[in-house]
C-alpha cells in the first residue's frame, strides 16, 4: 500500500478537532452513500391512482363510475 497520505491540508492550520470533525463527516457520508437501497414505495402513496379519466355521463355511467381506471 501506499504512504501517501489519503487527506491533505492545503490552505490553514486546523487543529485536532477541526481534523476529527471533518473525518467524521467524511466517513459518515461513505458510509451511507455505499448503500444505495432505497425504500420500496408504497402503492398508496402513488398519486397516480388517483388521476383518471372523467366519469362519462349517460346510460350506465352509475357503473362506470367505481370501475378502475
Amino acid at each position: 500500500m501506499s504512504d501517501a497520505p489519503l487527506l491533505r491540508v492545503v490552505r490553514g492550520e486546523p487543529d485536532d478537532t477541526e481534523l476529527a470533525a471533518l473525518l467524521a463527516v467524511l466517513a459518515a457520508s461513505a458510509a451511507g452513500a455505499g448503500t444505495g437501497d432505497a425504500p420500496a414505495a408504497s402503492p398508496w402513496r402513488d398519486r397516480a391512482r388517483s388521476v383518471h379519466a372523467p366519469v362519462q355521463h349517460g346510460p350506465g355511467a352509475w357503473r362506470t363510475a367505481s370501475l378502475p381506471q
